[in-house]
């Protein structure tokens, strides 16, 4: 499809519906339109494939809100094929033949696959061609890197500056990332220099893939460089230092923009995605945002109450009020004592209360214990138990 049919052709017509129209009413419209036309409800009907056709042309463009958006202002410019005169231009419009604006036939391609000249740099994105620029080679994205640290259980929580000896594709220093042993490569003919060959998709589109003759360079040596083997780029070596935030946690992948490898040709550097992996605390546990701690305390301590100093990771320990008769496995909150947010913000640190049985008991100590237990000797802890387990 060229580019004058396609600013003269009105898809929302196509379609059956307003220039305002949203979004779910143009599927809806599609669908009903695709059902009635479709060729396989319509076999040897050439008109009714002919139908369906616009109606899959117009359903490519107007069912994509960037495809739509630049169709419309596209149309806007030219007024459905007329130019519009901006004020004062004496009222009225005229028409005139796209193909001259375009330079040439309308629709016509150049020698890169682009307009020849006019503003078909304009519509560059909007048909997926290039334009007069097409013959320069394009500046490419360098490559993303993927690498691993491994950190204590403190520095995940604080925060760490790590060294990184990372490997990838930069410019080769032999022939200067040109590819070629006298630094003169030559524009790839194929592509012209883009890096990119188009392939049909239809709907009146084209995709596009990377360039199979210069792989996606623009460029061909015409002397291979020995070391790169034409392909100006060599495996490179570097050590950084690589600051990972506070708060992160095992297995979380980080991103660093631009810290990846170097573009070509002007090109932005790629990104650096960073797997971290924490080893374990003999202390502390995490549990998001939290920090983990389990404490020992007696059993006077549990039944009586008391105070008991707590340990936190970096910092004096806290106190934390145990009321009487606190159970074993009893969680309590030491607030933010835990992990660092990305608001900056911290968790908490839970405590989990674990009563202390001794192994060994001194005579005086193994005296108030028996006491202890004639005095109890009518309570039965394990009779709600027995009873639930009865009338179950």
């Amino acid at each position: 499809m060229s580019t004058k049919d396609f600013i003269e052709k009105d898809y929302y017509k196509v379609l059956g519906v307003p220039k305002d129209a949203t979004e779910a009413e143009i599927k809806k419209a599609y669908r009903k339109l695709a059902r009635e036309f479709h060729p396989d409800a319509n076999k040897g009907n050439a008109k009714a494939e002919e139908r369906f056709k616009e109606i899959s042309e117009a359903n490519d463009v107007l069912g994509d809100p960037k495809k739509r958006k630049e169709y419309d202002e596209a149309r806007a410019l030219f007024g459905n094929g007329g130019f519009r005169p901006g004020p004062g231009a004496g009222g009225g419009s005229f028409n005139f033949d796209l193909g001259d604006l375009f330079g040439g036939q309308a629709g016509g391609q150049g020698a890169g696959g682009g307009f020849g000249g006019g503003l078909g740099d304009v519509f560059g994105g909007l048909f997926n061609r290039g334009g007069t620029g097409a013959t320069r080679t394009q500046p490419r994205r360098g490559q993303d890197i993927e690498s691993e640290v491994t950190l204590s259980f403190t520095e995940a929580i604080e925060g760490a500056t790590v060294p990184l000896r990372m490997s990838s594709q930069a410019a080769c220093k032999a022939c200067s990332g040109t590819g070629d042993k006298n630094g003169t490569p030559r524009v790839c003919p194929t592509c012209v220099g883009t890096g990119q060959v188009a392939r049909g998709s239809g709907g009146g589109f084209s995709l596009t893939d990377p360039c199979p003759d210069c792989k996606g360079r623009g460029l061909i040596a015409e002397d291979p460089c020995d070391v790169c083997k034409g392909s100006g780029r060599a495996k490179s070596s570097r050590t950084m230092q690589v600051r990972i935030p506070a708060g992160v946690s095992d297995g979380q992948r980080i991103r660093l923009r631009g810290k990846g490898a170097p573009g070509e040709r002007g090109g932005p550097a790629g990104d650096l995605y960073v797997v971290v992996h924490v080893g374990a605390h003999p202390v502390f546990g995490r549990k998001g945002d939290n920090l983990t701690v389990t404490v020992p305390v007696t059993y006077p301590e549990a039944a009586l109450g008391g105070e008991v100093r707590v340990p936190t990771l970096g910092g004096p320990p806290v106190t934390l009020k145990l009321p009487p008769g606190t159970p074993n496995g009893r969680t309590m909150r030491a607030r933010g004592k835990g992990a660092v947010r990305k608001d900056g913000t911290r968790g908490d640190l839970l405590v989990t209360v674990e009563v202390s049985v001794p192994k060994d008991l001194s005579g005086k100590a193994r005296d108030a214990l028996e006491a202890y237990r004639e005095a109890t000797a009518d309570e039965d802890p394990r009779a709600e138990l027995f009873q639930a387990a009865k009338g179950a």
